[in-house]
């Protein structure tokens, strides 16, 4: 694939990393950290909702050559030394998308997290779970998960909402939303259609102000905890 314009998996990398702290990753070799890093990378590509950029078109990690070492990593022996050609996306993504992306690979970073523990409480009873430290971290998990979650749906509101102008100011996209409606080539016809069109369009706008509201009020409401998810029953 001849490629002039695309983004490294690595800035996504670089940016997950950042995030977190992890000793795992000091434990495994490079190559094996790479291989864990793509695959929460492209999990979380399905995660981004309404990307401008295809991120479906992408290269994985490709093996390119291999060549003998001799060095303090082989303990001065001579050894093979795999060489791989990193993963790259075919389009130039934005600092913005690359922050959606990261935050996503958390997300799915904490449900590996959950899964080990997950494995462990199989080993005991439940009840000899809820008193193993396993359980305290297992709930940890479960909130801190929520809220990356709740982060990566608060950052993709706002990707949708503004957009860059040329001079890279960001602008709304409010106006994009209601489109013209095509009028006919009567005059008559033109002048009741524009009108009908300003009505439906002065009538949508209301409809979508309002929506926005009410979004923004349970984005926060959900972020400051103010709104709690109904468990009960009902009567």
């Amino acid at each position: 694939m001849n490629i002039t314009l695309h983004t490294p998996f690595s800035r996504v990398y670089d940016s997950f990393l950042s995030k977190i702290t992890d000793d795992m990753y000091m434990e495994l070799t490079e190559l094996d950290t790479y291989r864990i890093l793509e695959e929460l990378l492209v999990t979380a590509i399905h995660k981004f909702e309404f990307p401008r950029v295809d991120l479906t078109v992408y290269e994985t990690e490709l093996f390119a050559d291999q060549d003998e070492y001799t060095g303090v990593e082989s303990d001065g022996e001579t050894a093979i030394a795999y060489i791989y050609d990193e993963g790259f996306f075919a389009a130039l993504l934005t600092e913005e998308e690359i922050n959606i992306l990261s935050t996503y690979m958390i997300v799915e970073w904490f449900g590996y997290q959950l899964a080990s523990v997950e494995n462990t409480r199989m080993k005991y009873s439940g009840t000899d779970f809820k008193f193993t430290s396993q359980a305290n971290h297992m709930q940890k998990l479960l909130a801190l998960k929520k809220d990356y979650e709740r982060e990566g749906f608060h950052l993709q509101r706002l990707y949708k909402r503004r957009k860059a102008d040329a001079n890279g100011i960001m602008r709304s996209t409010f106006g994009q939303i209601i489109e013209p409606v095509s009028t006919s080539t009567s005059s008559s016809t033109s002048t009741k259609s524009a009108s009908t069109s300003a009505e439906i369009a002065k009538v949508a706008a209301n409809c979508l102000s309002n929506t926005v509201k009410t979004i923004d009020y349970v984005d926060n409401a959900l972020t400051w905890g103010d709104l709690e998810e109904d468990t009960t029953d009902g009567d």
